[in-house]
């Protein structure tokens, strides 16, 4: 237990033979359960949980029977932590990228202070620009970015960071069979968080590379897919948020800028490839583009404002 407090851990796994017992002999002594969920790996990773299991009794292991994604894998060790009520649920990745030593950090607000969820963020620790390879450090910037307007967050980065904590309530309020079952899932479960009025705080961590890892992610198709995702959620938290629930004039800045903007912009970039290839472009017709662009977007930063003006109660 911590501080009173019933703590488990969610170890999603797939082909972590190299990492995962390290992973799980390195968990504090307070760690009340530790829930391995392992996601039809085809190594021998199974075996290696088995072998931990006769070691300690805090251990369980859960077999999908196909691969379901580390967000189907998730969901399924957080159906398991809250039928058997846990306090805390924590998530941690079978590859030994979260440090251990930094539980307290992640857990204690939870346990202490009535946060709903914290999550890890190591796109502020001083080594992260040096430590995270470049390509993954800018790739997560820009789904932070899309992340915050998509879920209301704007408090929030490193959305992709799945090194979090959540308390018993705020799991019981969650839709399990709806969240996302791929890599997209911490996005998608702070646009979820925000639509049941959770708070969140972020918390700096230490960025863990070149341990022996290996990634599955390929980033292109990865930031196609969240990005998809995010455009999604977002209008369904619009929806559910702003105009079901409690109606709000941001709504129609949203409606307007989006449809002022991209006319604009495909008009202007149209009159301007038309300047450039055949002839003049009427005055008239450049300043409609432009009023378009720039009306577009002031509504848009406007709803912006209003989105984190709405939400900084949110802020864990």
């Amino acid at each position: 237990m911590y501080h009173n407090k019933t703590v488990s851990v969610v170890v999603p796994a797939y082909n972590e033979q190299k990492l995962i017992a390290r992973t799980v002999e390195t968990l504090p002594d307070w760690i009340d359960r530790v829930i391995v969920v392992d996601d039809c790996s085809k190594d021998s990773t199974v075996e290696i949980v088995r072998g931990l299991m006769k070691a300690s009794d805090k251990i369980s292991l859960i077999e999908h029977e196909s691969n379901k994604g580390v967000g189907g894998a998730i969901c399924t060790g957080y159906s398991v932590s809250r039928e058997h009520g846990f306090d805390v649920t924590v998530v941690m990745a079978g590859d030994a990228q979260m440090d251990p030593a930094e539980l307290p950090d992640i857990v204690g607000p939870v346990a202490d202070e009535g946060v709903d969820y914290t999550k890890g963020n190591r796109l502020f620790h001083g080594t992260a620009w040096k430590t995270i390879p470049r390509y993954r450090f800018i790739g997560n910037s820009v789904l932070s970015l899309l992340t915050k307007i998509a879920s209301g967050y704007w408090h929030v980065a490193d959305s992709q960071c799945g090194y979090t904590a959540i308390s018993k309530d705020a799991l019981e309020g969650l839709d399990l069979e709806s969240v996302y079952p791929r890599y997209g899932v911490p996005n998608d479960l702070l646009i979820k968080l925000n639509m049941d009025n959770r708070t969140v705080r972020d918390i700096p961590i230490r960025p863990v590379y070149n341990i022996g890892e290996v990634s599955g992610i390929r980033l292109p198709s990865v930031i196609v897919n969240i990005s998809r995702l995010l455009v999604q959620r977002f209008f369904e938290r619009l929806v559910d948020k702003y105009v079901i629930r409690d109606f709000h004039p941001m709504v129609f800045f949203y409606v307007f800028g989006l449809i002022a903007f991209p006319a604009g912009f495909i008009s202007g970039a149209y009159m301007f490839l038309y300047r450039l290839l055949i002839g003049s472009v009427a005055a008239t017709s450049a300043l409609f583009a432009a009023l378009l662009i720039l009306s577009g977007l002031q509504f848009l930063l406007f709803a912006m404002w209003l989105d984190m003006e709405y939400n900084k109660n949110l802020k864990g």
